[in-house]
């Protein structure tokens, strides 16, 4: 059995039918059934359920298919940091969500850069989901997001709880009342949330907020992003609950409240593999607690670096 199997079979037990797992590894359909033939033969049992459609693990395919899984995850990640051993120019692709350039990520990515000049840097923006799947992929090396997924291949350290506000009209009359909004005084306006896919997402944090306290919003318009929906907040659209560092923007068309309650949070989340404990990563998780004490910025307890 060789990785290839591994990688072969995992594509099928995805996708749940043969052409769309040929099509994803691009390679022709025979020659992905004939690997599955060999890889079922040699381990003595049948991992798929050939006459149900779309297809089906057996029980032995579901356990295989869970191991398969993190042995493919942990091979990634071995070989994405022993390339990193070996570069002489060292090298950190780091994922992100948007709504984290509007608090320090920006300043920590300029220090960081000032004081490892060495050190060749990479952004991408993409959810928190998409930052596990990169992380384990070897895609990135260090991810920036905001929402609290279990993964054994993946180690989190929350950075902070920043606190949520909300974005309304200039003008509207909840923001002239008084100094401190609660939730409850949201539900008869529209809601506005970010983003609309993919999910679960900040999107969801906001709802749940709603939700534990058995409150309703009266209207949810979803957008695709934070943009929008302040642009659509400075139309008279409706309000949108927003992380507290977008108050930096300080639109003229938009007024920021602040909220009665504050456990109403948004944590921001790096994430990296379990196993990599290379210097860089190392640096910036200290960076960025220094910047934190220079802001005087609230934060989580202090992790062990060391583990």
């Amino acid at each position: 059995m060789e990785l290839r199997h591994l990688r072969y079979f995992v594509a099928v037990a995805e996708e749940r039918n043969f052409t769309r797992a040929a099509e994803r590894l691009c390679i022709a359909q025979p020659p992905l059934s004939r690997q599955i033939q060999q890889l079922e033969e040699a381990l003595g049992v049948q991992l798929f359920e050939r006459n149900s459609r779309p297809l089906k693990l057996t029980n032995s395919g579901k356990f295989f298919y869970s191991h398969a899984v993190q042995l493919l995850a942990q091979t990634a990640e071995l070989e994405s940091m022993t390339r990193r051993v070996g570069n002489i120019e060292r090298s950190l692709s780091i994922g992100f969500v948007g709504s984290t350039l509007y608090g320090m990520l920006p300043k920590i990515i300029r220090r960081f850069r000032d004081e490892n000049a060495t050190v060749e840097l990479s952004l991408h923006e993409m959810s928190t989901m998409d930052q596990i799947s990169a992380l384990k992929d070897g895609r990135i090396d260090v991810g920036f997001g905001r929402i609290r997924h279990e993964d054994a291949n993946i180690r989190r350290v929350v950075l902070r709880e920043e606190r949520m506000m909300v974005a309304l009209p200039v003008g509207h009359p909840l923001s002239l009342a008084k100094p401190l909004i609660s939730l409850r005084d949201l539900i008869h306006e529209t809601l506005i949330i970010f983003p609309a896919s993919p999910r679960p997402s900040y999107a969801d944090q906001v709802l749940s907020a709603f939700q534990d306290r058995a409150l309703k919003p009266a209207k949810i318009y979803e957008v695709r992003e934070l943009q929008i929906a302040l642009g659509l907040v400075a139309a008279g659209e409706g309000i949108s609950v927003v992380p507290s560092s977008v108050y930096g923007l300080k639109r003229e068309d938009v007024s920021y409240v602040e909220l009665d309650d504050p456990t109403i949070v948004s944590p921001i989340i790096m994430s990296m593999r379990m196993l990599d404990e290379s210097r860089d990563i190392q640096e910036m998780l200290e960076l960025i607690y220094r910047l934190y004490e220079e802001e005087k910025i609230p934060y989580t307890p202090r992790p062990d670096l060391g583990q």
